[in-house]
């Protein structure tokens, strides 16, 4: 019988040890010539199943095998995202890595490794939605906008007020809009009464003579609107057209209307002359006998010139005819708006009516001047939809939003009913805008508006309220069972994946419930606490719904006491370190030890670290908190004999702080430690981020002579990756692992595989949670180098004593 190659062995045995990861072989042609553990797990095939099958029987969507191949062919190796189809029918998105392999030169096949991924991601915000909003800002030249604060100072202006009123924009700045004023009308205080009109009734337009910057007047149409933000004035939008032609317009109508009237008195033959001065105005011009009804002039046949719609004239005297009839009686100017529905489309129409007098004694008729505003009130209408609608996705923004769920509020009260509030946060959207980029990431926030569109139908209100957050709004809900059947089917339909251009995207969400009540009964309250049911269901796990209940509420306030005890510990020094020994394995020796942070409170006694230390992340205060304990811990370490570790944990957060290595650095240098005495512990979530950033802030750590470790290896799905980005020096295998050695077979196996790739690699590795003496003994005869738990000692706040001498070996 043929003795297997050791070496062959130990290979065979890490690859079914890695069940997370589906290891194959293919042939030239692409089919099945091994098959471990991990591919039978991941897609249910058996290896008899396998052997000889092509691979094609595993691909559902992604790039297709023989374009693989054909690229493992010509670079050597080829990754990316696909879809794997699993036996029972289901599909899996996986990352998969396949490499050629070549005997000596010639190539023999390809090795396939692969595994699972559902990647979410969350995100940050509506720059597009800005941009857009600029880009119409800017573009608009026939309209001078201006944006005022609340007491009608100018802080910014379009293009259109250089043009109109010959501002430059570092011109008008700063100043009160009344410049535009004449003295008269300064005087008599029109501009603060523009602005008050405008803030009691939402709006105020008027038309007067207004000034320029070189002092000549124009006839202006204004108007002002507050803006409003959480219900409370910011300040107002002031939209200004020129109207000097049109009023120049008008004044000639008036003045032929009068020269007509005395001249007709004189001689019909002088009739012809108004006809003459109506034709060629580019307003149209209609003239109706006040008793008949019939049109007895209409230039719009005769003008060239004229702008206005090509509409019948009788249906534009039927819409105006009721209200246009008073001016026979009062003799009034009287200005109408109208909409008529035409085969190009819908087209506004402005009217003013005034009384034609005949001759003496003579019947008056009714004159009709019709201006084509379409443009205008689109123009209104595209301002108003942008102030009240997110850019990007076209859902109502959270202005609008706080208006229809207070009407909905309000609508509740009525019928007793309540108001059903969904809170939806994208998981991990910040993942997509870093690896992706923003532009897949705005895609993305489209895709997801119009699934949740499509999902709640229209008895729903969705709103987008900023970043990756959107709202519902359901009116007429009656208990909580329907926010939750709401909920779930939100989450399930988002869970399917999305296609964003080249990329397949597994968007998941979590979601915040609240039914109004009598405790919450206005926007401000249900949007709190939809947020705190919110950071419930993320806290619970992310792909969840979470129903508000008050213990939320206290909840938050407990973190808020917390968050304000800490700050205060901080200053008074309460934090402490206790050290727990790492062993040599072999000689059971302490050969370091493991800094792990403690908080003394004066009042509650020793607070638990997962009490503290999420609230000092979400805080920021790890940052101050983690450089303090890096001094510390190097500064204890200094004054021990030997060679011995002290290992800190980093959090995630300290990466994000560019002095994390000047942190470092001083800790060092201060205490006297030699570099390679100081161990750095992270974890998987570290490298999660995906982001170069992390990799290059380890690489300049350890450029200081530190030594990096990987804390709870095997925990996550991608751990043979990290192996791979950057060179650790010790990896921990995760307690779980531990904890299940001496009667799990699965768990033997993988902290075989997990100590054995270590060897191989040149890496330390230490065990955590090694409670028991069969666990040091079983993990000893793996050759596992290090070993740390209560069976060796639990922490101490003194480290010094159990650095003396080493403890008695047993087993």
């Amino acid at each position: 019988m043929q003795i297997p190659d050791r070496d062959t062995t130990i290979h065979r045995q890490l690859v079914d040890g890695l069940t997370d990861h589906a290891i194959y072989m293919l042939d030239l042609e692409g089919h099945i010539l091994s098959w471990s553990a991990g591919a039978e797990r991941l897609t249910g095939y058996a290896e008899r199943e396998a052997i000889g099958a092509p691979v094609t029987m595993l691909h559902e969507l992604g790039p297709p095998p023989a374009e693989v191949l054909a690229g493992a062919r010509q670079y050597g190796r080829h990754e990316g995202r696909v879809w794997r189809r699993r036996k029972d029918g289901g599909c899996f998105p996986a990352y998969s890595v396949t490499e050629a392999v070549f005997d000596a030169t010639r190539l023999t096949g390809f090795a396939v490794v692969e595994r699972e991924c559902g990647e979410t991601w969350r995100n940050d915000h509506a720059r597009l939605a800005e941009r857009q909003f600029r880009l119409l800002f800017e573009g608009v030249t026939v309209y001078a906008i201006l944006m005022l604060d609340r007491d009608g100072r100018v802080t910014s202006s379009n293009p259109g007020v250089a043009a109109i009123e010959g501002y430059a924009p570092d011109e008008i700045i700063g100043r009160h809009f009344s410049i535009f004023y004449g003295p008269l009308d300064r005087g008599r205080g029109r501009p603060e009464e523009t602005l008050r009109c405008a803030r009691e009734h939402g709006r105020h337009q008027a038309e007067g003579w207004r000034y320029r910057r070189d002092g000549t007047a124009f006839w202006a149409t204004v108007i002002v609107m507050p803006i409003r933000e959480h219900g409370h004035l910011i300040g107002y939008a002031q939209i200004t057209r020129d109207m000097t032609r049109r009023k120049e317009h008008e004044n000639e109508i008036l003045k032929a209307k009068r020269a007509a009237e005395h001249r007709y008195r004189e001689s019909r033959s002088m009739s012809g002359f108004l006809d003459n001065v109506i034709g060629n105005i580019p307003i149209r011009v209609l003239v109706e006998d006040s008793q008949t009804g019939q049109i007895l002039m209409d230039n719009a046949a005769r003008s060239a010139s004229s702008t206005a719609p090509a509409i019948d004239a009788d249906t534009i005297v039927r819409r105006l005819r009721g209200r246009a009839a008073k001016t026979l009686d009062d003799d009034e100017i009287r200005e109408m708006r109208i909409g008529i529905d035409t085969a190009e489309g819908a087209v506004r129409l402005k009217c003013r009516v005034m009384r034609v007098n005949e001759d003496a004694g003579g019947a008056a008729n009714l004159m009709y001047l019709v201006e084509d505003v379409t443009e205008e009130h689109r123009a209104h209408e595209k301002i108003h939809f942008m102030a009240h609608h997110d850019a990007l996705t076209h859902l109502p923004n959270r202005t609008l939003f706080n208006k229809r769920l207070g009407q909905a509020l309000k609508a509740a009260e009525y019928d007793d009913t309540s108001v059903g509030l969904l809170l939806i946060d994208l998981d991990n959207f910040k993942n997509i805008n870093d690896v992706l980029g923003h532009p897949v990431g705005d895609q993305l926030l489209i895709q997801v508006a119009c699934r949740l569109r499509a999902a709640l139908g229209d008895a729903a209100m969705l709103a987008r309220i900023g970043g990756d957050e959107f709202c519902v709004v359901l009116p007429h809900c009656s208990n909580v069972g329907e926010l939750e059947a709401v909920a779930r089917r939100l989450i399930a339909d988002m869970h399917a994946p999305l296609v964003v251009g080249e990329h397949v995207v597994q968007s998941g969400v979590s979601i915040g419930l609240v039914l109004s009540s009598a405790d919450a009964d206005n926007t401000e309250e249900l949007l709190r606490c939809a947020d705190l049911a919110l950071y419930d269901a993320k806290r619970g796990g992310k792909g969840t719904c979470s129903v508000f209940h008050p213990e939320l509420h206290r909840a938050a306030r407990q973190r808020l006491e917390i968050e304000t005890d800490m700050r205060r510990a901080y200053d008074a020094d309460e934090f402490v370190l206790y050290y727990q020994p790492i062993m040599d394995s072999d000689r059971l020796t302490v050969s370091g030890m493991e800094a792990l942070l403690r908080w003394h409170h004066p009042e509650r006694g020793v607070v638990p670290p997962l009490e503290f230390i999420p609230v000092a992340e979400e805080t920021g205060l790890i940052r101050a908190i983690g450089a303090r304990v890096l001094m510390r811990a190097c500064a204890e370490a200094a004054n021990w004999r030997g060679e011995a570790t002290i290992a800190v944990n980093l959090s995630t957060v300290q990466f994000d702080d560019h002095a994390l290595v000047d942190h470092v650095r001083d800790a060092l240098s201060s205490s006297g430690l030699a570099p390679h005495r100081l161990e750095l512990e992270i974890t998987e979530s570290i490298l999660l981020d995906a982001s170069r950033n992390n990799i290059r802030l380890l690489e300049a750590l350890k450029a200081l002579g530190v030594k990096i470790v990987l804390d709870d290896f095997g925990t996550g799905y991608s751990s043979l990756h990290y192996l791979r980005s950057f060179a650790f020096d010790r990896i921990k295998i995760d307690k779980s692992f531990v904890k299940e050695i001496c009667h799990d077979a699965e768990a033997q196996a993988i902290v075989k595989a997990i100590i054995t790739l270590g060897h191989s690699l040149q890496i330390q590795i230490t065990a955590e949670g090694v409670e028991h003496i069969d666990q040091a003994t079983r993990l000893r005869s793996d050759g596992c180098s290090h070993l740390q738990g209560f069976y060796f000692g639990r922490p101490e706040e003194q480290a010094s004593a159990a650095l003396t001498a080493p403890l008695e070996q047993s087993g």
